[in-house]
């Protein structure tokens, strides 16, 4: 279904409580929208993954960052991968997992349970989502993206895993929303655009940019799904090159994030750690709790501040 772009009229306004405000979220042909049907912008940041930087899964943080930063999303990032990750240690991971979901709730944020992985686990993930809904199901405040970023799987496996894991949410969660990863590095939006799922509602598919390395090809594809009626959540991005590191690209970035706000795209920025590369937004004197002097801020964590100021007014 092809929306008329230029005639949307996109909520803007930062809300003091943003759940309050725009209550159950829900998808309209390729927009977000909020309970009355009005269409809706998130922003904000994610979370580093959970077992490198469990030191930021705190309420705290999740408290500066809605109330200093104006952030009306938080992603939380939990590691599927690399040393300690949830499948070696589900009990660590629920203890930094937890504490950042209820404190979203408690602040009326929005929160994005992410398995954050580049590898398919479907039973796995099936079990995790399942228990999710059947806990936070009943909170507006909760969005499940159900594979972080696809490397080598194609949309056709995709496709069949996410019906998988999304049958499994909606046994207890009929409606909150899920995103849906794409291939190679979540860029194809364009397969997506050609086959989308069918005969699930409120689903958005992600797209990830690094605007340094993602400049106007991929903006054109995103734009085009976009008109072709594919409803895209850009759940992690960076001014930065896609390794994370090299160099911060801000004219790069504020081309994507204008480019989101015409099309009522929400975004979100990684990422809330203390690593040594040019997307980690923290020094690592920074608190484990906020709130964060600009004297621990690194360059980019400062663009993105600025960003969601100046959006999430």
């Amino acid at each position: 279904m092809t929306i008329i772009l230029s005639c949307l009229c996109v909520c803007s306004a930062h809300a003091t409580d943003p759940v309050k405000q725009y209550g159950q979220l829900q998808v309209k042909g390729a927009q977000l929208c909020d309970q009355q049907g009005e269409p809706v912008i998130l922003r904000g940041v994610s979370l580093g993954w959970h077992n490198l930087w469990p030191r930021f899964y705190n309420k705290k943080v999740v408290q500066t960052l809605k109330q200093d930063w104006n952030c009306s999303v938080i992603r939380a990032a939990m590691g599927i991968m690399i040393e300690d990750n949830y499948l070696e240690n589900p009990e660590f991971a629920m203890q930094c997992m937890t504490p950042v979901i209820e404190a979203a709730i408690k602040q009326n944020i929005y929160i994005i349970i992410d398995w954050h992985s580049h590898l398919t686990k479907t039973a796995e993930a099936k079990e995790f989502f399942g228990r999710m809904a059947q806990k936070y199901g009943k909170y507006p405040h909760v969005i499940y993206e159900i594979y972080n970023e696809p490397v080598e799987d194609s949309w056709a496996s995709l496709k069949k895993y996410a019906t998988e894991v999304i049958g499994e949410i909606r046994k207890y969660d009929p409606d909150n929303v899920v995103l849906v990863g794409c291939p190679h590095w979540d860029q194809d939006i364009h397969l997506v655009a050609d086959s989308p799922l069918q005969g699930f509602n409120n689903v958005m598919y992600t797209v990830h940019f690094y605007a340094a390395t993602h400049g106007d090809s991929l903006r054109k594809r995103t734009e085009a799904a976009v008109k072709k009626g594919i409803p895209v959540f850009i759940s992690e991005s960076g001014a930065t090159e896609a390794s994370g590191d090299g160099k911060i690209d801000p004219e790069s970035e504020e081309k994507w994030i204008q480019m989101c706000e015409r099309l009522g795209i929400s975004w979100v920025c990684w990422s809330v750690s203390d690593k040594n590369e040019s997307c980690s937004m923290l020094l690592p004197r920074a608190t484990a709790t906020g709130p964060w002097p600009d004297d621990v801020i690194k360059v980019y964590g400062k663009l993105v501040k600025e960003l969601l100021q100046k959006y999430n007014k």
